[in-house]
């Protein structure tokens, strides 16, 4: 165990219905990171544990996909009550070892309630379609069953609201769901997974394993494992996509982004720069809806970038319990030396630092992930700035003439995932949101994160499969059409039969 350790317990997984220890012996620290602190030890599955976990899920699946959908739907509604109770403590857990500020992390829980909500109509999500008389006699009607068992491999910028958007709709269509959060902030998992327990849900139907690539490689390619919902970066996303389809199975896999948001000259630039400060700087940037280019077409170039600057430097940096903290750290050392190496790379590439971030200390949490907000004006396309998703507080503006060549710079970024446009043109609108190839687009809101009737998912790098997650494309990505056609001939009556191909008379 680190020697800077305050106070450590132990990680563990949740299967059957209990936590569970590892079989096998490796470990690693958990940190807060507003302090640099080790807080836990996560205990990392080995091939026992992997193989245990599908077992109990398997079998738990048979009996779950046979339940009714009013016992499903009672225990979401029973579900919902228990995290509106818990916010406040589930919020604190979230902080203590992601390190986004208190509100945030209520906000997450929110979104997750979101998803339930959606879940709980369930009844209405599974009606199937009837044909009647579709030829004399024969009726045929489709139903959709569901997949068996499914994973979430999650990341740790949303310990719970991502994991939420994927195991209400899996367990609601009737699989079991295997959840294998990020090692960074693995202890919300287990608060999930108690929840389900006091909600009524079965043994088995909702499970956690903890771990590293050895867990994901394990699940992406285990015979029993059905389907696999990813969020994360880009180079893993398509890594999963392309394992766990050679192996297989189902998958929708998330990936990175460079969300871009356009001001044009005839927006409030004083509202532009109030949402873009926030839309970039809140949770630090580790966001993959966070605004990490702003796009300044003419005139709204230097007017926005000094009211950017002015509110960049009113932001309060502190630890996430803070009173009045708007951002918190990054989540490693590691995260916090990445950003500072591309904010060095713009700087020596000849970009403008209008405020710069790397210096910044915290009174009191010296040992503390932190980057401030940093403002860099002048980016070209070429520059790693621009090029890298940097996930952390960094904005940068990118000047261009027009519209057109602002929609020209969105579209030749190799991402995809959520965009915006400042204006009072609807016109102007228009023409952005249906010339964009980008696949959740906001006006006049910088993060258009879609409710959760309607499913989140981007575009070209920031997916890999045809379904988006959370919402109505949950729904079928969980389950698979079957479609009956059925006679019931009456008694003694000849059958009609032809050595024919049917046909409908």
């Amino acid at each position: 165990m680190s020697a800077t350790a305050e106070r450590t317990n132990t990680i563990t997984h949740f299967i059957g219905g209990k936590q569970k220890s590892s079989t096998g012996a490796r470990e690693q620290d958990v940190y807060n990171p507003a302090t640099g602190k080790v807080t836990g030890q996560l205990q990392l599955a080995g091939r026992a544990d992997i193989d245990e976990a599908v077992a109990v899920a398997k079998t738990a699946a048979e009996s779950w996909s046979q339940s009714s959908l009013t016992k499903r739907t009672k225990i979401l509604f029973s579900l919902r009550e228990k995290l509106v109770a818990r916010t406040e403590e589930m919020a604190a857990v979230i902080t203590a070892e992601h390190g986004k500020v208190l509100d945030d992390a209520k906000g997450e829980i929110g979104r997750a309630l979101e998803a339930v909500e959606f879940a709980c109509g369930i009844v209405e999500h599974l009606k199937g379609e009837y044909s009647s008389q579709v030829s004399t006699g024969i009726d045929v009607y489709s139903f959709r069953e569901p997949l068996g068992v499914v994973a979430g491999i999650t990341p740790f910028n949303f310990p719970v609201m991502v994991p939420m958007w994927m195991a209400p709709m899996a367990i609601a269509t009737g699989n079991a769901f295997i959840l294998k959060p990020s090692e960074r902030d693995p202890s919300a998992a287990l608060m999930l997974a108690e929840l389900w327990q006091e909600a009524g849900l079965p043994d088995g139907v909702f499970n956690v394993l903890q771990g590293d690539k050895e867990a994901v490689d394990g699940l992406l390619k285990h015979e029993d494992v059905d389907g696999i919902s990813f969020v994360g970066s880009t180079p893993i996303a398509k890594y999963i996509h392309e394992t766990a389809t050679a192996h297989g199975k189902r998958v929708q896999a998330l990936g990175g982004a460079k969300n871009h948001a356009v001001v044009l000259p005839d927006a409030d630039i004083d509202a532009a720069a109030e949402h873009l400060n926030a839309a970039a700087f809140g949770a630090a940037g580790e966001r993959c809806m966070a605004i990490s280019v702003a796009v300044a077409v003419g005139e709204a170039a230097d007017e926005l970038a000094d009211k950017l600057r002015e509110r960049a430097n009113n932001v309060v940096v502190a630890e996430g319990t803070h009173a009045d903290s708007d951002m918190g750290p990054l989540i490693t050392p590691q995260a916090r030396d990445r950003v500072k190496r591309i904010i060095g790379e713009a700087e020596a590439d000849g970009a403008t630092l209008v405020t710069d971030g790397r210096d910044l200390v915290v009174k009191g949490n010296e040992g503390g992930f932190f980057v401030g907000p940093t403002l860099i004006d002048h980016v070209k396309t070429d520059m790693s700035a621009y090029k890298e998703e940097i996930f952390g507080p960094v904005l940068v503006i990118v000047r261009v003439a027009n519209l057109d060549e602002a929609i020209r710079v969105i579209n030749e970024n190799p991402y995809g995932n959520g965009t915006g446009i400042f204006t009072s043109s609807g016109a102007f609108a228009r023409q952005f949101q249906r010339a964009v190839k980008v696949g959740m687009v906001g006006v006049n809101i910088p993060i258009p994160v879609p409710v959760a009737w309607h499913s989140f998912g981007g575009w070209n790098d920031s997916l890999f499969g045809d379904l988006h997650v959370n919402g109505p494309d949950s729904m079928h990505f969980y389950t698979r059409n079957k479609v009956v056609t059925q006679r019931w001939p009456e008694p003694a009556r000849a059958s009609g039969a032809s050595f024919s191909f049917p046909t409908h008379d």
